[in-house]
């Protein structure tokens, strides 16, 4: 049986929690995320097995990084895996709808099928379900909190303008 491992990393956005297994993410949770508790007691902390995922949050955070490049184990059914797996697709800076999303999936009709699935992501901004909005452009559900998902978006909208600014995009 694999040990569960974690470590905390202080953000913008407070105390983030980041679980794995040593080698994979499974987890990554925001202060006041719905449904986690937090650590499970059995679970032991280990900063050294998160350097990388900590290092590249840092230069995401800085503006710095628009893609993650960590080894990620998604537990969940294969609709839930294959909606994940899209956002991944999404271009940092920009958004799409649930509707939009479940067309890239080649299924028009399931966009509350893709909400449900968004909302039970595992490993926050890593995969970036923040980049999903409401069919009007309206910031919907978020598990780490409406405000939090105002702020990623706007961090990289930022972020994307003072690159297209600086020439280097």
């Amino acid at each position: 049986m694999t040990t569960t491992c974690y470590t905390s990393i202080e953000s913008p956005l407070g105390r983030i929690f980041v679980q794995g297994d040593g080698q994979f993410v499974t987890g990554l949770y925001m202060p006041d995320h719905k449904g986690w508790s937090g650590p499970d007691p059995a679970w032991r902390v280990s900063d050294a097995a998160f350097r990388t995922v900590r290092e590249q949050l840092a230069e995401y955070f800085a503006g710095d990084r628009q893609q993650f490049d960590v080894p990620l184990d998604l537990e969940g059914t294969p609709f839930q895996q294959r909606v994940w797996q899209e956002l991944m697709e999404i271009p940092f800076g920009t958004t799409i709808t649930y509707g939009q999303l479940a067309e890239r999936l080649g299924q028009p009709t399931a966009s509350r099928a893709v909400g449900n699935a968004n909302g039970r992501n595992p490993i926050s901004i890593l995969i970036p379900c923040h980049r999903v909005v409401g069919r009007n452009g309206n910031l919907t559900g978020y598990a780490g909190g409406v405000s939090k998902k105002e702020w990623l978006l706007a961090m990289e909208r930022r972020s994307s303008a003072a690159l297209v600014l600086s020439g280097a995009s």
